[in-house]
């Protein structure tokens, strides 16, 4: 089966255990990297045209107006997942689901016979109500049980990673 991970992830200013901290690399992009090493599956990752605030704060105002707003932001490239039957859909939950930027994506592909496998980072609320988001977004896919990474534990969870992939 041929599999390739589609991610969202933001370095920067990101709250971890209560702190406002700056983080070289995302974790929801550490855990795809652990996801890649595991499985061999290419990494995509999504970036939109008009890039988040690196102020965390104004981050999260950004991220919950476009959730009000239903908004389907602009992605710079979008992957053509037709040639793979596995997609690891990768993403920090934002107010309880994914950020606006990944439905962009999800509703832009065709998914009648693929298998999705969601992972998210979060620092205390798991998946939030994503899998059901992802579920009713990604028509005709089977979506498979998610896994939920705490942030601050990403940089240490490829045995979490490794045991929902086996």
């Amino acid at each position: 089966m041929s599999a390739i991970i589609v991610y969202f992830s933001r370095e920067g200013n990101n709250y971890v255990n209560g702190s406002i901290v700056s983080l070289k690399t995302g974790n929801t992009e550490t855990a795809a990297k652990f996801i890649s090493e595991i499985t061999g599956a290419e990494m995509f990752r999504l970036d939109p045209v008009r890039p988040y605030s690196a102020d965390y704060n104004e981050c999260t105002k950004e991220a919950q107006q476009e959730l009000r707003a239903k908004a389907r932001p602009a992605v710079k490239n979008l992957p053509d997942i037709s040639g793979y039957d596995v997609v690891y859909l990768g993403y920090p939950n934002w107010w309880g689901t994914c950020p606006m930027c990944v439905f962009t994506f999800i509703e832009s592909q065709y998914w009648h016979g693929k298998t999705v496998k969601p992972f998210c980072t979060h620092e205390g609320s798991g998946m939030g109500r994503s899998e059901s988001d992802i579920k009713k977004a990604c028509e005709g896919a089977n979506v498979m049980k998610g896994l939920a990474i705490h942030g601050a534990d990403a940089a240490k969870s490829k045995p979490l990673i490794e045991n929902w992939i086996h």
